[in-house]
């Protein structure tokens, strides 16, 4: 088969990207031919198809302010420059990804009008939340935009900006649901609380199915699952992250806690801790295998709806047990008392007593890495998104 992917940055930004480049090289192992299409920058890999890139948009003041305004309703040089990768690629299927704002799904109704099969893999909340994860101002969870996408001006929740925030109003009203159902095939949920929440802002149940996401298995194989007596976190220092409670709960405990990640909230994070808690910064994956894989468990503390999330699902491959927050689909990925815990989001409370009963309770660190690398490995994804592209 002929699969063109499309996402908005062709790096290992984050998750959407980290999935598409993996799905590209999957594809390609299996003998099938594949293009990319996705924004121009500086920091993408190196590839045949950057010729067809639109370029660079930046959500900044100055002259491209002006292109990147209109960049979401679809610009005339992302139609000429995918219609021409369609015409020159002529592929199968169309598997779209993270495309909003710097592409644009004007590429899905481009693909739908030529007959060609739309495949679109939700990694966030985007079709229902104009503000991409159902955050108010980035703080409070809220789904009043599922009813009515004006909320998001009256809350002012994009940068707390009027302008912003009437930006993505139009753009929701732009790319309504009607039309992303008519020009898209099927969507893919890497989770079950995704796809029930699409499924709750109306959307055609029949065009929706959940696939876990994968990943590299080879990468997470360990000689030894011996733990030492530290805990984790991995992830972006940002509010909804739930860092500080995490900080505020570890300060109270004596155990070690390592921080790995970097985001807005270093600094303020690095004064309010304690000296048991070590900042490591971003790191590269070789660092951060030796680093979750040695913790005796991995916690995710994330305040808002996390979709499906890698960091959950390489812990679990390393054979490190994950105490997640009751929220979103990381609860999908966690056996309760067998690859780990939940706890109730925002509750320091629960957050600490959950803390010293993982330090308490006997993993069989081995077969938490055996079962996670059977469920997430590569093999059982290919067989059920080839089956996806080909179905009618």
């Amino acid at each position: 088969m002929k699969i063109l992917l499309a996402n908005k940055f062709y790096y290992n930004r984050g998750g959407d990207c980290i999935c598409t480049i993996n799905l590209e090289e999957l594809l390609k192992q299996n003998g099938h031919e594949v293009a990319v299409f996705a924004m121009q920058y500086p920091k993408n890999l190196e590839t045949q198809w950057s010729k067809y890139f639109p370029c660079e948009i930046e959500f900044s003041s100055g002259l491209r302010m002006f292109e990147a305004i209109r960049r979401p309703f679809g610009t005339s040089e992302v139609k000429r420059k995918f219609t021409t990768l369609l015409d020159d690629f002529q592929p199968d299927v169309v598997h779209l990804h993270n495309i909003h704002s710097y592409l644009s799904p004007v590429i899905a109704e481009i693909a739908h009008k030529r007959g060609i099969r739309v495949v679109w893999t939700l990694h966030d909340l985007k079709l229902l939340c104009p503000r991409y994860d159902c955050l108010r101002k980035g703080e409070t969870i809220c789904e009043e935009c599922s009813s009515n996408k004006y909320k998001v001006v009256s809350y002012k929740c994009m940068k707390n900006n009027r302008v912003a925030s009437f930006l993505a109003y139009w753009e929701a009203k732009k790319w309504a649901r009607e039309k992303l159902e008519t020009y898209t095939d099927l969507f893919i949920s890497p989770s079950q609380f995704l796809a029930n929440k699409m499924i709750q802002g109306k959307f055609d149940e029949t065009k929706i199915k959940v696939l876990c996401n994968f990943i590299d298995i080879e990468k997470c194989v360990r000689n030894s699952y011996d733990k030492e007596f530290y805990y984790c976190y991995v992830g972006r220092l940002s509010n909804e992250k739930g860092v500080k409670a995490l900080i505020e709960v570890a300060n109270k405990l004596p155990y070690q806690l390592k921080i790995i990640g970097s985001g807005p909230l270093a600094g303020e994070l690095q004064q309010q801790a304690k000296g048991h808690i070590e900042f490591v910064g971003h790191k590269q994956w070789d660092e951060i295998k030796q680093l979750v894989g040695n913790a005796r468990f991995s916690v995710i503390p994330s305040e808002c709806y996390e979709n499906n999330p890698l960091s959950v699902i390489e812990a679990l491959c390393l054979g490190t047990p994950v105490l997640g927050a009751r929220i979103g689909g990381i609860p999908e990925l966690i056996s309760e008392g067998i690859t780990g815990l939940c706890f109730e989001n925002r509750n320091v409370v629960d957050l600490k007593n959950k803390i010293e009963r993982m330090f308490e309770m006997p993993f069989n660190y081995e077969s938490i890495a055996n079962h996670a690398q059977k469920r997430f490995n590569s093999d059982q994804y290919f067989d059920q998104i080839i089956s996806l592209y080909q179905s009618k």
